[in-house]
């Protein structure tokens, strides 16, 4: 018998251990068990002698049948090359299979010889034909089961032979797994089934009070259950199993790091009077919402306690996050202690630096001639400052000289040390792995463990925020600063009105003339990039899509916009080019000539998505808005309405209102409430793609749970997880349900979509 933990090899045997170790990185018996079928056939169809045929291509069929003649053939201009084509007996229409390189074939699928033959029906000239398919001989001379792997371990598991072993293939269902071209899907079921017919009863994971509550199967039985019910009521019954499994796991592994973080030493901060904070206040040239003056409050009264805070601030573009972090940042400079920023762009970083040494002032002037008395120093590093730059702010943050410390994964550096080390907040945290800010609060003195803030313009929708963020408490800012202006957002579908195109255009210009600044955004830099953005290194994945009716043309490139332009439409104003490939002194010095009004219109590419303030700037052209998803669109948006003026966003596409991206880009117009677009964002995008890198640092998929359809489950498997967690830190069970998500060195992740 065999238990979860066993080695593969020793179970099912190494020739048949190897391949799904190699290829599917599948180790033990429980990471078999677990990989679960990515759907269920119910066109396994099993064929006897002289049944009619009525498949369609694609579908998987199995058929048992007399050879009634076999070919050698040699591949046309290739002679040394042969290939076997075999014909059922009587069949209409005509079945064919095709075997290459036949080498021992050709002696064994001979005339006369009762076959199972197993593959994908395709049709060629009328004739049905199946290439390569999985088979096995029913009349084997000898006695032996003769035949594909995949095929004879299923019937030599089952133990069946004769009407009964046909009757282990005619099912009403057959499990479709995740296959590559090495491992078939009848390969990895044949394993499963062997290893399931050795395994011992598998152990509960989840409280049986719990179970009997929720009326789940058993763990062994949705274990077994999932692979091998011909039973759809039982199968759907296994996943919903299989379903809260994968929410416990997620949802233990948050409890047990909230935990340890509670456990740990943080640096005591209480607010102190006279200092940095109320100096700060006194000039700020806005009064505070009153959103932001009670997320503060929070933030204050958790800064000053002995136990790390852990909280995320998630907020509208433009809520006013930065001037929160700041005060929050000045309360611990107030303590003696220094905060790090972590940005995950070199223009975010610039960003941040500027404007935090322009809300300072003479705040930020330590040191310096006309510096105020209980002033600090801002610091910047960046992977492309030079050599010098960087070793004269490695020097500032190691003394303590500054007390505020804004940096990009250059940061993470071992030669980066700090002196005193108190508070780390990252922004744009989704940007970011647990790791990595984890490396940057670990440079704190021995025994402490820093505040940490994380930030996002990008609102979470619930279950996210459970599941992703669910070690952190979570803040709100939902309300603008006073003065902000609405945005309007307008999609021009460019096949039905090219005029509008063409209005857009001139709109800059009238914008320009009366003093104001714009952009125009494009997904690509030139031609040498691709599709999806990656060679900006700054840019999103493009949002993909299977729809025939979205193949558009090739999107425009920023390079080709920025001379149409110039040469067209705005040949009368001042253009800059700004995309990832430019150096970060390049980027500096157009952001710098932008903000200051050298530049009236700003051509480029995502790369100006999160960070970038510059009011002046009232208009937006997408262009391609098509290859944008709609989270990233929100924040491009972002960009404007920054100001007193009333701005213009608009979404360019060459693809009809009524696909799939029309219907997208008109919710987006339709909407600024970034809520509200989050939770439609989650429903377009794959669990994956929102998990990121979880806890472990490592891709995350998951097979059954949806963040989108199952909060109540979620929901339960916290209350569950923090029951449990009170009374047995270390319970086995959910021990073993985390470690997916976990433990990276057990466990790999398998994309199963």
């Amino acid at each position: 018998m065999a238990t979860l933990d066993d080695r593969l090899d020793f179970v099912i045997g190494a020739k048949a251990a190897r391949p799904l170790e190699e290829h599917l990185g599948l180790h033990t018996v429980g990471d078999l068990v677990r990989y679960f079928p990515r759907k269920y056939s119910d066109a396994m169809t099993v064929r006897g002698e002289g049944e009619d045929l009525d498949l369609e291509e694609g579908e998987h069929v199995t058929f048992v049948d007399v050879i009634a003649r076999a070919e050698l053939k040699r591949v046309r201009n290739q002679p040394s090359r042969e290939f076997l084509v075999v014909t059922l007996r009587d069949r209409r229409p005509k079945v064919t299979a095709t075997f290459f390189n036949p080498k021992w074939l050709k002696k064994t699928l001979v005339e006369g010889t009762k076959v199972m033959l197993s593959g994908e029906v395709g049709y060629f000239r009328g004739t049905m034909q199946l290439t390569h398919p999985a088979f096995m001989v029913l009349d084997s001379a000898s006695g032996k089961t003769v035949g594909t792997k995949s095929l004879t371990s299923i019937a030599s598991t089952s133990g069946a032979t004769g009407d009964d072993l046909l009757a282990e293939f005619e099912k009403n269902y057959f499990p479709i797994y995740a296959a590559t071209s090495k491992v078939q899907t009848w390969d990895i079921y044949a394993c499963v089934r062997q290893a399931l017919a050795v395994l011992d009863p598998v152990p509960e994971t989840l409280p049986d009070c719990f179970v009997r509550e929720h009326d789940l199967m058993s763990e062994d039985e949705a274990l077994r259950a999932v692979h091998l019910s011909e039973n759809a009521e039982d199968r759907a019954r296994a996943i919903e199993r299989l379903t809260f499994d994968e929410a416990a796991g997620l949802q233990w592994g948050l409890v047990v790091r909230r935990n340890s973080e509670l456990g740990a030493s943080g640096p005591p901060a209480p607010r102190r009077g006279g200092g940095l904070v109320d100096a700060m206040t006194a000039q700020l040239p806005f009064e505070l919402t009153a959103g932001q003056q009670e997320v503060l409050a929070v933030i204050s009264e958790e800064l000053g306690a002995a136990r790390p805070m852990n909280r995320m601030l998630q907020g509208e573009v433009g809520s006013g996050k930065t001037v929160v972090s700041l005060l929050a940042m000045l309360q611990m400079i107030d303590a003696g202690y220094q905060c790090a920023l972590l940005a995950p762009t070199e223009v975010l970083a610039a960003q941040h630096a500027s404007s935090i040494r322009s809300m300072l002032g003479a705040l930020a002037g330590a040191g310096e001639l006309g510096g105020a008395e209980q002033a600090t120093r801002v610091s910047l590093l960046t992977g492309s400052m030079s050599a010098a730059q960087k070793r004269d702010a490695r020097r500032e943050v190691a003394s303590g000289v500054a007390g505020i410390v804004i940096g990009t994964h250059a940061l993470l550096s071992d030669s980066v040390e700090f002196d005193n080390l108190g508070m780390v907040v990252v922004d744009e945290q989704h940007r970011f792995g647990v790791e990595q800010r984890d490396r940057l609060r670990a440079k704190a003195p021995a025994g402490l463990t820093p505040h940490l803030l994380v930030m996002t313009a990008t609102p979470i929708p619930r279950t996210v925020a459970l599941t992703i963020y669910g070690d952190l408490e979570t803040s709100t800012l939902r309300e603008l600063p006073r003065g902000r202006r609405p945005i309007t957002t307008n999609t021009i579908f460019i096949r039905d009105k090219p005029a509008w195109l063409d209005r857009a255009w001139t709109r800059i210009a009238e914008e320009v003339a009366a003093g104001r600044q714009a952009y125009v955004v494009a997904s690509r830099i030139d031609e040498n990039d691709t599709a999806d953005g990656k060679a900006d290194g700054k840019a999103k994945k493009a949002k993909k899509t299977s729809e025939s009716d979205q193949q558009g043309p090739p999107p425009v490139t920023v390079v080709d916009l920025l001379a149409r332009l110039q040469r067209g439409p705005l040949s009368g104003v001042r253009l800059g080019l700004m995309h990832g490939r430019l150096s970060g002194d390049e980027k500096d010095a157009v952001m710098a000539a932008f903000r200051a009004g050298d530049i009236d219109v700003l051509v480029c590419t995502t790369v100006i998505e999160v960070g970038v303030d510059v009011p002046n700037a009232t208009v937006m052209v997408v262009m391609d808005a098509d290859r944008f998803g709609i989270s990233q669109l929100h924040q491009l948006r972002g960009r404007i309405g920054r100001g007193e003026h009333p701005s213009l966003c608009l979404l360019a596409t060459n693809l009809p209102e009524s696909s799939k991206a029309g219907q997208r880009l008109t919710a987006v117009a339709a909407t600024q409430d970034g809520f509200e677009l989050a939770e439609l964002d989650l429903r377009e995008r794959s669990e994956g793609d929102v998990l990121g890198l979880f806890q472990s640092g490592r891709p995350v998929t998951l097979r059954f749970l949806s963040l989108a359809d199952h909060v109540e489950i979620i929901l339960s498997a916290r209350e569950l997880c923090e029951t449990v967690y009170a009374s047995d830190p270390l319970d086995p069970g959910m021990a073993a349900l985390s470690a997916p998500f976990t433990d990276s060195d057990k466990v790999q992740y398998l994309d199963m979509s």
